[in-house]
């Protein structure tokens, strides 16, 4: 209960602190809703919009009306030319998107780390070791947006094989849905992949030389059973705490990536939200965003309680 209790204080403070500060940048861009909505309108028009909107009134003003709505569960609108359309419609269509994509990379990423680390681990230093970590710091070195612009061209635009822009639901058809997010989750995957794998490499080199594993060897245990079952466990701490301290920076991708592949997604959303100066939407976006930060920060210090009893012993 205190965990829980810290954790909710935690994330008052953070929304409190990133939602603010991204008010005060939001204020200082160029342009505001109005001009955007009358790009021919008189001035008079665009004043009496303002007025409607409350863009007159101070910054503090505009974020405690805000925070006052989104504490309730009011995330704001979207306006557009007369049109009023809530946010929470809208991220109940694009959540699913970049959640969607979000979890197929980490789930590619991880499906390749965790095999290629335990098997340069159990090869550390041969030639193969060197060849795949040398390979790591390539993949590491190209931006995730640079693959993703060679893909789509190569792949879905070359080649064909699959069409380098657009989403299809699962609903819809599971065979074109999983086409339409490859490129994508490719894209994101390829660099946690080389981060993933290099992490486990070196904590499971590390674990293999401690006292407890020569002790499990001489009894006779298999180096297979030995390697899965006592070394992997403790081995995969920091690689959880990347996976999912690396939620931000996936999120941060996706909204790139939504833009290159045409998904319309939570990034694609927010990159509208910002062009057309949708102060409050971009704020609720914002601290949605970082309430999901927190609550995955949540759980990896829950499942490191499951994976190393020490630490649960010591809390």
């Amino acid at each position: 209960m205190k965990a829980v209790l810290q954790r909710l204080g935690q994330l008052v403070i953070v929304l409190f602190f990133v939602t603010a500060f991204t008010a005060l940048l939001f204020s200082l861009l160029p342009g505001d809703l109005a001009e955007v909505n009358i790009p021919f309108g008189s001035d008079e028009q665009r004043a009496a919009l303002r007025e409607d909107l409350g863009l007159n009134e101070p910054l503090y003003v505009q974020y405690g009306k805000w925070l006052g709505d989104f504490v309730t569960g009011d995330f704001g609108s979207f306006y557009r030319q007369g049109n009023v359309t809530p946010v929470s419609d809208r991220v109940s269509d694009t959540f699913p998107v970049t959640l969607q994509l979000i979890m197929y990379a980490q789930i590619l990423a991880l499906s390749l780390a965790v095999p290629i680390g335990i098997f340069t681990a159990r090869r550390a230093g041969s030639w193969a070791d060197k060849a795949t970590n040398t390979t790591a710091f390539g993949l590491l070195a190209i931006p995730g947006f640079v693959l993703a612009l060679v893909l789509a061209y190569v792949v879905g635009v070359e080649l064909g094989w699959v069409s380098p822009q657009g989403y299809t639901q699962f609903s819809e058809d599971p065979v074109e849905h999983f086409k339409s997010m490859a490129l994508p989750a490719i894209s994101i995957a390829v660099g946690q992949v080389a981060t993933y794998m290099r992490l486990l490499r070196t904590d499971l080199v590390a674990t293999l030389q401690q006292d407890f594993i020569l002790m499990a060897k001489s009894k006779g245990i298999t180096e297979r059973r030995v390697l899965w079952r006592h070394a992997l466990r403790p081995s995969s701490l920091t690689l959880i705490t990347s996976a999912g301290l690396s939620m931000s920076a996936l999120i941060g991708n996706a909204l790139v990536l939504e833009l290159i592949f045409n998904l319309d997604g939570i990034g694609r959303l927010l990159f509208e939200a910002i062009n057309e100066r949708q102060t409050t939407v971009v704020q609720s976006l914002v601290a949605l965003i970082a309430t999901a930060y927190v609550l995955m920060n949540f759980l990896v210090d829950f499942l490191y309680t499951i994976l190393d009893p020490r630490i649960r012993r010591a809390s």
